[in-house]
């Protein structure tokens, strides 16, 4: 008894191993129950044999999953649970709060690229149907100043960018207890309003002319007051009051349509994409003179007449054209450095100078001075009707001379140079009045307004990309505008207060900009490669311009000038009345030698 009792305590002790099916694949043997622990079954046999069927049962099912799962892959469990990302709460209400915002300074910003209201959008840059893009702004900024009126009323201060320098600078005689309406606020940082609630759900009691309020449903305020006042809101049917009623009724000016399709185009083979070159000028006869190659071309604007000028022996090429301000001389920049004079009207050379060591890429005349820049980085002013070679010697610039223009009315030279330097000489002084070092890259583009004294405008190249207008009787700059291209060329309007530019590097565009504003009233497009060349016709209606892609194009820019100014100018004859003008000029002079 005591060994089956002992034999039954050790059976419950030792564990049961359960009999398992074995796969096909698998090389184990399969599980055998001892016969040791069969042969004695005892009180608790029955009990065993259950758990161990329990036990069975488990792991044959576990078995059978792991066959069935055998050839899935099984998939990584993340270590750790993702957490949910707390949220915020927000409220059902939002009460706007503009203590801490400066409104004027958003609103100034509201049409440019730079403005806060919209960052998410920028604002496109339209090149093409300027026409329909300026009426489109047009709309947009009345729309704008009407929904401004509406809602915030004189609360937010208004729009001060139209305003000229004088409104802000000018004391006004402003009654005592009145405020000028004319002046800008007091503080650029306005305050929300008290006693207005914006978002109201009953209107606010209008007050009339002398102070009194509309009259109101309310009972026991204001009893008795009639609004007798006709231009009241309260009386009128439309939808919008009347401060935004005189807004919409306002004239507008409409802009001005200029053809996007130039008039003509030329085959010009051989011009150079060279930025530090002027290879077209159109001069006062209405002749078109053009450099290519080794050889100057002329083309009458009337005739259609094209003519060979010279070719230049020796593989010369020519670097620089300029006509005379009046009369058939024309002047040539060659790359060995020399300086030709031209009679175009019997096509023959009148004179070489000498006196530069590199080519000659830019001329000006003022009368009977020719003043010649070149790449050795000297400038010389030469006197054709004497037998010197140059009058004067100026080195003002430290790399190439790339842009001269002459102020003929108050003496003053404008130069500019592949050093980034813009220099103002006076008359034909050796030292120059002003050095100016704001552009960042060369300053081949340069022009003096016709129509406002000491007022000159230089444009940057590719890493400029500015166009800076200076005073050149104090030396300080006036504005700046940012073109977003290289500034190849520039020309003041004759006839109105408009000034064309011409770009390279990216868009290739021409563009027409309204003075002082800097609005663009027209961008022009054709040309494929920079547009590196331009000059304007003698009545100032007419441009045209040269490029790498092997053109000439023309274009219908500007108007003409009123009937009592085009007496004094060039008239219908086509320039033969400025060529009778410069020959007797030339006569007094005398003899180019």
């Amino acid at each position: 008894m005591e060994d089956h009792r002992s034999i039954d305590i050790e059976s419950t002790r030792r564990p049961h191993t359960p009999s398992l099916p074995t796969p096909a694949e698998s090389r184990t043997p399969p599980t055998i129950t001892s016969k040791r622990f069969l042969e004695h079954d005892g009180p608790g046999s029955s009990l065993r044999k259950q758990s161990a069927e329990q036990m069975e049962e488990d792991a044959l099912t576990r078995r059978l999953s792991e066959i069935q799962n055998a050839g899935r892959q099984r998939e990584r469990t993340p270590g750790h649970s993702p957490q949910r990302k707390k949220q915020r709460v927000y409220g059902d209400r939002f009460i706007p709060n503009r203590d801490g915002q400066d409104l004027q300074a958003s609103y100034s910003l509201l049409y440019d690229e730079g403005s806060p209201a919209t960052p998410s959008r920028s604002r496109k840059k339209i090149a093409h149907e300027e026409l329909h893009y300026q009426k489109t702004e047009e709309a947009n900024r009345t729309y704008s100043r009407v929904l401004r009126n509406e809602i915030m009323g004189d609360t937010v201060p208004q729009d001060l960018r139209s305003r000229t320098p004088e409104d802000f600078y000018t004391r006004r005689a402003t009654p005592p207890g009145q405020q000028s309406s004319n002046l800008p606020p007091a503080s650029l940082t306005p305050s929300t309003p008290h006693h207005k609630n914006m978002f109201n759900y009953r209107s606010p009691q209008k007050q009339i002319g002398s102070g009194h309020p509309t009259p109101s449903s309310s009972k026991g305020r204001h009893p008795g007051i009639i609004n007798l006042n006709a231009q009241s809101d309260l009386y009128s049917v439309s939808p919008i009051n009347y401060t935004s009623q005189s807004i919409l009724q306002t004239p507008r000016k409409q802009p001005r349509p200029v053809s996007k399709v130039p008039f003509k185009v030329l085959d010009a083979p051989e011009l150079q994409d060279d930025f530090y070159l002027n290879l077209v000028d159109w001069g006062s006869a209405n002749i078109l003179g053009v450099g290519l190659g080794s050889s100057v071309y002329m083309w009458n604007s009337q005739s259609g007449k094209v003519t060979q000028l010279c070719k230049l022996p020796d593989n010369d090429k020519v670097t620089s054209v300029q006509w005379i301000q009046r009369g058939s001389h024309i002047a040539v920049g060659t790359a060995k450095g020399f300086v030709q004079i031209y009679d175009a009207e019997r096509s023959r050379r009148l004179r070489t100078m000498t006196g530069h060591t590199a080519r000659v890429g830019a001329l000006a005349w003022n009368d009977h001075i020719l003043t010649s820049g070149s790449r050795d980085r000297l400038i010389y002013h030469r006197d054709v009707r004497a037998p010197d070679q140059y009058l004067r010697r100026l080195a003002g610039h430290k790399q190439e001379v790339c842009g001269l223009r002459w102020n003929t009315e108050d003496g003053q030279l404008a130069s500019g140079g592949n050093d980034n330097k813009l220099c103002v000489w006076d008359k034909l002084s050796e030292t120059p009045l002003y050095k100016f070092s704001n552009h960042v890259a060369a300053v081949k583009a340069i022009t003096w307004s016709p129509h406002q004294k000491h007022l000159l405008a230089s444009g940057g190249g590719t890493a400029d990309r500015t166009i800076k207008f200076w005073n050149t009787s104090t030396g300080t700059l006036i504005k700046e505008v940012d073109t977003g291209s290289q500034v190849c060329n520039l020309a003041w309007s004759k006839n109105s207060d408009e000034i064309v530019s011409t770009h390279g590097y990216s868009q290739n565009q021409i563009v027409v900009w309204k003075y002082p504003k800097m609005e663009q009233v027209v961008s022009l497009t054709g040309h494929t490669y920079r547009v590196l060349y331009l000059s304007m016709n003698p009545d100032g209606t007419q441009i045209v311009t040269g490029a790498g892609d092997e053109t000439l194009r023309f274009w219908k820019v500007f108007g003409k000038k009123s009937g009592a100014d085009q007496g004094l100018g060039y008239g219908g004859d086509g320039g033969r009345r400025g060529s009778r003008i410069g020959s007797s000029r030339l006569n007094d002079w005398g003899a180019i030698r």
